[in-house]
């Protein structure tokens, strides 16, 4: 029998859903563990969001786990309810969490959508698309009678180790890096200016998180939002046997610093910084060499991944690209999920049809008035797509007799999304839409 758990702190998991946890954690994106999960709401998590972990269970055994924040924005009677993954913009990853087959995704989304008071919006992102997960969500979304849209977050390059050494893999970098990885560091190393450490605990540890800030605080980076966050994720990682911290010193001075996790045969290179005064040294490069050589020849990965970002840079280290995506899913049941739909596809599907349709500006402006009402009218009674809104439009007598009718078969309706994150801005290209 299936029963859907929610429990609103870390510490309330009982022990078969912690050790549940651990178990398909291992097999994970180290984003998706119990420990990251539980370090990013203590160092990061603000009031009004509210911790939900769901756990679906079978004959009172775990079989998925879902941590999600609640949040409330606006004046009631406009109070819109949140429900959004347990992520922010340092996740590379986010998603439930199951063994291989296990399924039971739509019975807890079905769950989760018949909650009292219902939820107006499920945000869901990072999302990998290529998992099966990813469809099951949305399919699961669709079903539950929400309105989904997909929206892009960011590319992510990685590097297929395929069992290489580290000379063969250096031999495949593009000539111009090569070149200055060698005249670098042969330079450095004959005046004996060039220092390198890799960290993964002990004695060492809080010397490197000091020279990992001092090199963060003198680079061309943002201060950190939650300055606790980067250094109880050192600590967190050297307690898992997972942090390759590498600082680069430069007459002693720390010049370059990078964090690197190690976990499930996943090398992830995290964060990376160095001292703008060395930046003529190629000190970060020659840094990302030596963690490179280390990661492939000692701890043997089968992937480095670059995680968040589609720096040029990047390209030249790493061999494959793949992107990560958002799942954007509002009620139609509820008034605030229909307008939030209204207002984020329906401004993108109406200026799509004021620029498709040749009409003088006023039967423009009549034509985007009655779309407003049309769309709202067919948000109660169904759930319909873009393309279903305007193929039942140009049926509609009344609309062909104030206007004519709609040149359908010129209409090619684009569903386009964006995210209302607060640092950041996505864009969807319409790619899987």
């Amino acid at each position: 029998m299936n029963s859907l758990q929610l429990y609103r702190r870390f510490e309330d998991l009982p022990d078969n859903v912690r050790q549940f946890f651990n178990e398909v954690g291992r097999n994970c994106d180290f984003s998706l563990t119990l420990a990251w999960y539980r370090h990013l709401a203590e160092t990061t998590r603000n009031a009004q969001q509210e911790l939900r972990i769901y756990c679906l269970q079978r004959d009172a055994l775990p079989s998925l786990l879902l941590p999600m924040y609640a949040t409330h924005s606006g004046c009631w009677p406009w109070r819109t309810r949140r429900l959004s993954a347990l992520a922010n913009y340092y996740s590379a990853l986010t998603g439930p969490l199951l063994q291989a087959g296990a399924g039971g995704i739509a019975k807890t989304i079905a769950a989760i959508v018949k909650e009292r008071p219902h939820w107006d919006i499920i945000d869901l992102h990072p999302l990998a698309p290529e998992s099966s997960s990813f469809i099951e969500l949305e399919q699961a979304l669709r079903h539950a009678g929400m309105a989904v849209q997909r929206y892009f977050c960011f590319g992510n390059w990685y590097l297929d180790v395929a069992g290489r050494s580290y000379q063969t893999y250096l031999a495949s970098l593009p000539s111009k890096l090569r070149n200055t990885l060698a005249r670098k560091t042969q330079q450095l190393q004959t005046t004996g200016r060039l220092h390198m450490d890799i960290i993964t605990g002990g004695a060492e540890l809080e010397a490197g998180i000091a020279s990992y800030l001092a090199v963060y605080g003198a680079s061309w980076k943002k201060p950190e939002p939650f300055p606790d966050f980067i250094p109880g994720l050192i600590r967190l990682c050297a307690q898992q046997n997972s942090l390759r911290l590498g600082v680069a010193r430069i007459d002693g001075i720390p010049a370059a610093a990078q964090i690197w996790i190690v976990h499930n045969k996943v090398a992830a290179i995290y964060k990376l910084a160095y001292d703008t005064r060395f930046a003529s040294l190629s000190v970060g490069s020659i840094l990302t060499s030596t963690l490179m050589e280390h990661v492939i020849e000692v701890d043997r990965v089968r992937e480095v991944d670059y995680l968040m970002g589609d720096d040029t840079y990047k390209q030249d280290w790493m061999s494959h690209r793949r992107e990560r995506w958002g799942l954007r899913a509002c009620n139609l049941h509820t008034a605030r999920g229909i307008m939030a739909a209204l207002g984020h596809q329906g401004r993108h599907f109406m200026r799509r049809l004021q620029k498709s349709v040749t009409l003088p500006r006023p039967q423009k402006q009549l034509v985007a008035d009655m779309l407003r009402r049309h769309i709202v009218r067919l948000n109660r009674s169904k759930k319909m797509d873009a393309d279903d809104m305007m193929k039942d439009l140009s049926n509609n007598h009344f609309f062909h007799k104030k206007t004519g009718p709609i040149p359908t078969g010129k209409l090619k309706i684009k569903t386009a999304c964006v995210s209302r994150g607060r640092d950041e801005k996505n864009t969807c290209n319409n790619k899987n839409s």
